[in-house]
This record gives C-alpha cells, sequence and structure tokens, in this order.
C-alpha cells in the first residue's frame, strides 16, 4: 500500500485549488479521485481539468471509502465546519492557510483534528523555498551568529486583478487584507528563521485598491531572542516583489527576486553569490503531506503551528486598530 500515491479530494474551486492541483500534477506520490463545490458548472470544469469525479456534495465526497485526504482551499469562516467534517469521516486534511480568521477558530480546528487521530497540515509553501532552507541551515551550522535583526517585502500588483466582492478581498472574509492573505507568508518564514515572534506592532492602510480592506501593512516583529524584523506586505505595488535580509553578528544573508542570494561575512567587504536551485515549493509541502498520510514523521505546520502563526498576524492587525504594541500572548489567551 505504502507506495500508492494518496488518493484526494479537492474540495473549494478557486484559483487556488487549481494552483494545488497543478502541483499535484507534477507528483507521482498524490492523486486527485473527486471534486466539490457548490457549483456544478465549476466542479466539473476542475475535474475534466484534473481528472477525478465531480460529487454532487461534500458528503458524498467523505463517504467514499477510496478517499484517503481532503485538500481544503474553501473560505476562511468555514476551514472548522469542513475540517470538522472531514475530521469526523477520518480523513486527513491538508488546509490551506491561514487557518481561520481568529485563533479561537483555530485552535478549534487544531483540536478536532487532534479528537478524530487525523493529520491536518496547513499549507505554508513559502519556508520550504530553497533559499530560506539553505539560510536555516547557515543559521543551524552557527554561521549568522547572534541574530539581530531581519527585513523583508512581500508585494503584488492586484490592481484590476480582483473581485472587490470574493471572499478573499472582504474585511469580513479575510481581515487584516493583505496583511492577513500574504503577509502571514513572510511572518512565517521570519519565525522559522529568526525564533518565535512575542510581539507585533502595525500599520495598515488602503491607498489603491477597491474594496474595504488594506492594500498595504508594516509590521515590526519582536523576536523571542531579542531580534527585531519588519515585513512590508503589498497588493498596490507596481509589479511582484520579494525581499528577504537576515542579519547576524557574524554574517548576513541577502535575497530578492531579481539579484538571488547572496552572503557577507564579519571582516570581509565581499558579498558571494549563493547559487541555489528554485524548487517546487508547492509540490514539496504536498509530498510531505502525502508521506506523513503513509506514516512518515510528522507535518512540518501543523494545526497548532496554524492557530500559532495565526496569533502573530492577529496581533499585528490589533496592534494597526488599535495604535499599540499587542503581545502574540495576548492574542492566543483572548483572540
Amino acid at each position: 500500500m505504502s507506495n500508492n500515491p494518496v488518493r484526494v479530494g479537492c474540495i473549494g474551486m478557486g484559483w487556488w485549488s487549481d494552483v494545488l492541483a497543478d502541483a499535484i500534477k507534477r507528483s507521482s506520490k498524490i492523486e486527485i479521485v473527486s471534486c466539490y463545490t457548490r457549483t456544478p458548472e465549476k466542479r466539473n470544469a476542475f475535474a475534466a481539468k484534473y481528472g477525478g469525479k465531480a460529487v454532487a456534495s461534500f458528503e458524498e465526497m467523505l463517504a467514499d471509502p477510496s478517499v484517503e485526504a481532503i485538500i481544503n482551499t474553501t473560505p476562511n469562516n468555514v476551514h472548522l465546519e469542513t475540517t470538522g467534517q472531514a475530521a469526523a469521516a477520518g480523513k486527513h486534511v491538508f488546509l490551506d492557510k491561514p487557518i481561520a480568521n481568529n485563533v479561537s477558530t483555530g485552535r478549534a480546528i487544531a483540536d478536532v483534528a487532534k479528537k478524530h487521530g487525523i493529520i491536518l497540515q496547513l499549507g505554508y509553501q513559502r519556508r520550504r523555498e530553497s533559499q530560506f532552507r539553505w539560510i536555516k541551515q547557515q543559521i543551524d551550522a552557527g554561521v549568522f551568529g547572534k541574530l539581530v535583526n531581519a527585513e523583508s517585502n512581500i508585494s503584488r500588483d492586484r490592481l484590476g486583478k480582483f473581485d472587490a466582492h470574493h471572499w478573499r478581498h472582504t474585511a469580513e472574509g479575510m481581515p487584516g487584507g493583505v496583511m492577513l492573505q500574504i503577509g502571514i507568508h513572510y511572518i512565517d518564514v521570519l519565525s522559522y528563521l529568526m525564533g518565535p515572534v512575542v510581539a507585533v506592532t502595525g500599520r495598515a492602510v488602503q491607498l489603491v485598491l477597491p474594496g474595504d480592506n488594506p492594500d498595504v501593512a508594516s509590521m515590526i516583529l519582536e523576536h523571542e531572542n531579542g531580534a527585531l524584523s519588519t515585513v512590508n506586505a503589498s497588493y498596490a505595488s507596481a509589479a511582484e516583489y520579494y525581499l528577504m535580509n537576515i542579519y547576524g553578528k557574524e554574517a548576513t544573508a541577502y535575497y530578492d527576486l531579481h539579484n538571488g542570494l547572496r552572503l557577507q561575512k564579519r571582516h570581509s567587504d565581499k558579498v558571494e553569490p549563493i547559487p541555489f536551485e528554485k524548487n517546487d515549493a508547492i509540490r514539496d509541502e504536498l509530498e510531505e503531506f502525502a508521506a506523513v498520510v503513509r506514516g512518515n514523521g510528522k507535518p512540518e505546520t501543523d494545526g497548532v503551528h496554524g492557530y500559532q502563526s495565526l496569533a502573530v498576524v492577529r496581533a499585528g492587525t490589533v496592534s494597526a486598530r488599535e495604535g499599540r504594541r499587542v503581545e502574540v500572548a495576548e492574542m492566543l489567551a483572548k483572540d
């Protein structure tokens, strides 16, 4: 059994379900056997494109004994309901980030997975990108010495490219806007590289996009080890851009979309380019999920990780709204 691809049902058909399905097609470890969304045309189109059977209800998918796991890209506000149903049916769940719109719901999702003994993995592909894996190895090997600071930027041009009423872009569906939608990815990378975040100071504004949600956000993260880092997230920029600079007492890593990865050591004016192969991070996370379903290891980003990561973003959202520094512990206790 162990070499057979994990058979999955996909629920929620949107642009991200297609991104994940495309990655599944690049893998021999997973196979799509069914799909469901409320609109028949959408589910039929998905089945025609990716294979598997378009089913008439989520219940029908869950009742199928050949379906081992669910790829869940439903809106944030139904993550608990959909994951809870899957867990009760004994199906493992790969759930796109964020786990939920508030911490208490995120915790409830982690709890329901634990209660039913299913694997819950959250989709955080950015931390898996090979440049960040390389930086992490160097940090763990002591190359950076004491970590002191980091700066990051994650930007997209979304003008004219989205529906302001879609759940991903409304204050109700995605509270915090760009901070929760894409900022969360680089907050996750910074937590992975610099260590856990204990407090956040954030600002968010709406400058370019229509609707009711911030399209630009800035956050200062305070890490447990004393280091400070910044995240700038934008949907209002002219072009897509990614930047991640990690500063240690002994070395600095510079990464950006156009210039790749470089390393500079203390007492040296030489900035060395570090060759790295761009990996298929989305396929990698799905293959890890398949491996865990087959009994190998634990997910790197499980339900607990999901709500702890969310708590950092929520601290930033509350900070931006209330104009104060917010401790992550407050969100874990009260959100």
